[in-house]
């Protein structure tokens, strides 16, 4: 993904955040936001498209530079939080299609080099994502709240403390599967219920661990591409959808620059590019 290089004879690289159509605002309005590491954003352009770049030093941003970030929670996070905030105000303006992190070259020279090389992809890719903003849509399980809307009382079972016990167990067991059960219901119907306003589903691993962060465990982590004119229209037709399923939540987040349905450069081999 990125190019190691000595930082003595080339102490700086090119980040690219996302490419756009020449002649775009990008450049007007972007003009003194700072990008990684404080540097200035610029524009690389190479034929009918330009890339949102800014200079990092290839310390930070060389094969190994890169691998110690990735390692780092608190440097990878400044550095994901960076990036989607240059790539969200630049779609504040432009159509763009944001880059994958840690997207380096080079050179403004190598930058040139990709945007010729796949003009006619980018190019085509961004007519379909001209006026489409993305949407994402969790839907979550979490049976502890099933039973607390439910009013689930447990009644013990006369007899014996074991006897109690295993009546619990069970009905914890039940209400468990219940609630996976109505949430895996109300995310087949999701599909449907905006199947004549998206342009496009991603289906996305759902969110575990610190990337989980709602009450209750994400059973299903989907993007949807859909023209910005149709944004209340989608959110409406999802409306309601688990209000009367205790223990389910449907979530919608965004709208969001299309990141899941814009295609990154491929990655290179790890020699320089």
């Amino acid at each position: 993904m990125t190019a190691e290089v000595d930082p003595a004879t080339d102490p700086e690289m090119s980040y690219v955040y996302a490419v756009s159509r020449a002649g775009a605002p990008l450049e007007a309005a972007l003009a003194g936001r700072p990008g990684l590491e404080g540097s200035p954003l610029r524009t690389v352009r190479a034929g009918d498209l330009v890339a949102l770049v800014s200079s990092v030093p290839s310390a930070s941003y060389g094969t190994e530079g890169v691998k110690a970030q990735m390692e780092d929670l608190g440097r990878l996070e400044v550095l994901a939080r960076t990036h989607h905030a240059v790539v969200e105000a630049a779609y504040e303006h432009a159509a763009v299609l944001p880059m994958r992190l840690v997207t380096v070259y080079l050179d403004d020279g190598r930058v040139q080099d990709m945007l010729g090389a796949r003009e006619a992809e980018f190019s085509a890719l961004l007519a379909r994502l001209e006026g489409h903003v993305e949407l994402g849509v969790k839907v979550y399980a979490d049976p502890r709240e099933a039973v607390t809307v439910g009013g689930g009382a447990e009644t013990e079972a006369p007899g014996s403390p074991g006897r109690a016990y295993l009546q619990r167990r069970r009905a914890q067991q039940q209400n468990h599967r219940a609630t996976y059960r109505a949430a895996g219901s109300v995310a087949a119907e999701v599909p449907a219920r905006v199947a004549d306003i998206a342009r496009a589903h991603v289906t996305h691993r759902p969110q575990q661990g610190d990337l989980a962060q709602a009450a209750g465990e994400n059973i299903v982590n989907d993007a949807y591409l859909v023209q910005d004119t149709e944004v209340d229209a989608f959110r409406a037709a999802l409306t309601g959808l688990a209000d009367d399923v205790p223990g389910v939540r449907v979530e919608i987040t965004g709208p969001w620059a299309p990141y899941s349905f814009a295609t990154p450069p491929a990655a290179d081999s790890g020699e320089p590019r």
